[in-house]
């Protein structure tokens, strides 16, 4: 019996070890998509996203939102989804966020007169 229940504990342990696993793996493949939208969109917009890498990735998953958003506002294809995050919305709307971080950065940094 004590074999039987030491089994039933590693199964058990190695399925939660696959999942957390599983679970890490999306993350990281989210974040690589998010990054690789961000940086597209640094690309087209002139200018550039504050804090490097990590706007990058901030402006790819808030941009996937807005981008979402307006496309299922407007009715429009979606297109193709990566762990979570449709890529032509993505960008479209990280391209949008890009520009209007873009603007802010230019009328803070303006002298008042």
């Amino acid at each position: 019996m004590p074999v039987i229940i030491g089994l039933l504990v590693l199964f058990l342990l190695l399925v939660l070890a696959f999942w957390i696993t599983a679970k890490l793996i999306g993350v990281i493949i989210l974040l690589v998509v998010a990054g690789l939208v961000g940086w597209v969109a640094d690309q087209v917009v002139p200018g550039s996203i504050p804090y490097g890498w990590l706007g990058a990735i901030i402006a790819g998953l808030i941009g996937s939102f807005v981008g979402a958003a307006l496309f299922s506002m407007l009715h429009l294809w979606r297109g193709p989804v990566i762990e979570g995050i449709p890529i032509i919305p993505a960008i479209v709307g990280a391209i949008i966020l890009a520009f209007v971080i873009n603007l802010v950065q230019k009328s803070s940094a303006r002298p008042l007169t």
